[in-house]
């Protein structure tokens, strides 16, 4: 196996609408994706290609130095770079969670001059907000805090240059939300990231040391779920998991294929006169075409309405924000599903050459399987039970 991390093919010049500029990233990534999953680590070199790529920043105005693209815009993007390497696309779908904290959380004066420099400077944004990680401790020193303490799951922080970081106010226990560079004194992140799936987004954990944080770098007015426009910070997640799921189970839906076509042969007990017109083949195919349209379907109508609810800032309401939660959730549960199912599956119908270890066709479900289990599906069925049964909205929080 040879080592490719930063010795790659040259990345594409990259031009034209920002569709064509992911299909161009997505055909350089799938390059190494196979070859990648087994070093896991940091993808400097591809992470490099991102940034060329002009796309960190789509979601910013035109006037601003962005692409001025919108959600359903990005999801679309995310999806098609996730066929190819779904650790890539999470880590680009999180430049954009971080931004929406940055815009949902903060002043306007604050998230205008941090879309700009993201703009005008080309920055990544990282993740150590993890809400559920309660370990690192703001300490008041005069106009500003001293984080310490740890934070697990940090996807994209490694090589990036700015950071969302959470802490709890001590004597206070007020949850504190902050947006700093990552090459700041006091902060480590551990090269600690080695699990089964997902292998390249650096999801491991941080360490802070007496890190200085402004009080104009924290993002608390309006802050963390202070209005329904706040809390779509919890829905613009939820979406990104469900089109990296759908762009995962869609890739190895047509890696498979291909492979079908190419390699794999007939049963002898078969009637078809090839593996392409066998009737189970085919059968198998019909299943997981039509599983994944659907959980696409549903997920581009939530795009839709997260848009719409985008669109109207703080006017937005509760039952308007109930509608976009409830899309989003049915889209997430029927894409883990189908996804998995397809993921799994896919080896009936390549066969049992396709278990290769050069192929690395499994990797696609290992990275599903991994990523499904960071949320608890369970959970979104029992918002869209409690909605289906007596009417109730999803409560607001940072995972509904």
């Amino acid at each position: 196996m040879s080592t490719i991390a930063n010795e790659v093919s040259v990345p594409p010049v990259f031009e034209g609408t920002p569709q064509h500029r992911a299909d161009q990233l997505a055909a350089y990534l799938a390059k190494t994706a196979a070859e990648r999953d087994v070093q896991g680590g940091t993808p400097y070199a591809q992470r490099e290609a991102v940034r060329q790529s002009g796309l960190l920043k789509l979601l910013i105005p035109v006037e601003w130095g962005g692409l001025g693209g919108d959600w359903s815009q990005l999801y679309r993007i995310i999806r098609t770079i996730a066929r190819a390497d779904s650790s890539i696309a999470q880590v680009f779908a999180f430049q954009f969670l971080m931004l929406a904290s940055v815009r949902l959380y903060a002043t306007e004066a604050q998230w205008q001059d941090l879309w700009h420099e993201t703009a005008e400077k080309n920055l990544w944004w990282g993740n150590a907000l993890n809400p559920l990680d309660n370990r690192t401790i703001a300490t008041p020193q005069g106009e500003h805090y001293l984080f310490s303490g740890q934070k697990s799951f940090c996807s994209g922080a490694t090589d990036s240059d700015r950071l969302i970081v959470s802490a709890i106010e001590a004597d206070t226990g007020r949850f504190l939300v902050a947006a700093v560079p990552t090459g700041r004194a006091g902060i480590t992140l551990n090269n600690d990231w080695d699990n089964m799936g997902q292998r390249q987004t650096d999801s491991g954990s941080a360490e802070f040391t007496r890190l200085r944080v402004d009080a104009s770098e924290l993002l608390m007015n309006p802050g963390p779920l202070s209005s329904p426009f706040s809390s779509l910070r919890s829905l613009v997640a939820q979406l990104i998991f469900t089109n990296i799921y759908q762009g995962i189970a869609e890739g190895a839906l047509a890696e498979a294929s291909q492979y079908t076509r190419q390699s794999s042969r007939v049963w002898s007990g078969s009637l078809a006169s090839s593996v392409q017109q066998d009737p189970y083949t085919l059968l198998h195919y019909g299943e997981f075409w039509a599983s994944l349209e659907a959980s696409r379907v549903l997920a581009d109508h939530a795009a839709s309405l997260l848009d719409a609810a985008w669109a109207k800032d703080l006017t937005l309401g509760d039952e308007e924000r109930g509608q976009v939660a409830l899309a989003v959730f049915a889209a997430k549960v029927n894409i883990t599903r189908s996804g998995l199912d397809v993921t799994s599956r896919i080896f009936e119908v390549a066969g049992a050459r396709a278990t290769t270890a050069r192929l690395r066709l499994d990797r696609f479900w290992r990275n599903l399987r991994v990523y499904t289990l960071h949320d608890p599906v369970d959970y979104k069925l029992k918002d869209l039970g409690d909605w289906a049964l007596n009417g109730q909205y999803p409560t607001a929080s940072f995972y509904s």
